[in-house]
């Protein structure tokens, strides 16, 4: 077709929400968490274990989220890529349960490609993919937590296995959570649905850990929810 932009031509940048700029970073140190998992499908609810895994090392990073549900089978997140003073920079994101669907980030073309085959999004400085928004959002917190107080707002492009979005966080007040791993004061984010059939997503983090994520909950607009909710911190 005459109008089809070359395979070289970077896509138009995103638009809607302005993204929230880096002022100050302060990310966790490695650790591989461990949660437990209840949720609901259709009325029915079921169990589940999750782990995340995070480890950063001579100014790169791998972050994986793995879910394993029994009779429901695994599936896994995946993000790799470099760590600078604003923070993760990814270079692949992947999501795998019976296949595996990839995003990676071509800065130097200012792009995203998917396995998928789905069209290139825009890539912009400071983009973030679904698992190393939770990790990049906790840093944010951590390097600066007097210029997030309750009813402010946090804005990432986000990128998933197909596409990429702007998602706008809203900093809550901070909670005591009673949890598996026991009780502790955690500050909640909320992420409301802007279109029909959005997630609602939460995200709670404890700054006694470092601001890692501590409890999620992600509701479906029918009503279907996971929450998973931390069991144990293991450092190496």
């Amino acid at each position: 077709m005459a109008n089809t932009p070359p395979e070289s031509a970077a896509p138009a940048p995103p638009v809607g929400a302005s993204l929230t700029p880096v002022t100050a970073m302060a990310l966790p140190p490695s650790a591989r968490l461990a949660y437990k998992m209840t949720g609901q499908v259709k009325g029915m609810t079921y169990y589940a274990n999750a782990e995340l895994g995070w480890h950063q090392a001579g100014g790169s990073y791998d972050a994986r989220m793995t879910v394993s549900a029994l009779f429901l089978g695994s599936r896994s997140m995946a993000s790799s890529g470099q760590v600078s003073a604003e923070g993760l920079a990814p270079t692949r994101f992947s999501d795998k349960s019976r296949s595996e669907v990839a995003a990676h980030f071509e800065a130097d073309k200012a792009r995203i490609t998917f396995s998928a085959n789905t069209p290139a999004a825009p890539w912009v400085k400071g983009a973030q993919d679904r698992v190393s928004v939770f990790l990049q959002l906790g840093g944010m917190l951590a390097g600066n937590p007097a210029s997030f107080p309750a009813g402010s707002s946090i804005s990432l492009y986000t990128v998933g296995p197909r596409d990429a979005d702007t998602w706008t966080f809203r900093v809550e007040a901070e909670e005591n959570l009673s949890l598996p791993f026991g009780d502790i004061a955690a500050l909640r984010l909320t992420r409301q649905p802007r279109r029909e059939y959005d997630q609602k997503v939460e995200i709670w983090y404890a700054p006694s850990l470092g601001y890692l994520p501590v409890r999620s909950k992600i509701t479906q607009y029918n009503g279907d929810f996971v929450d998973q909710q931390l069991n144990a911190v293991n450092r190496p």
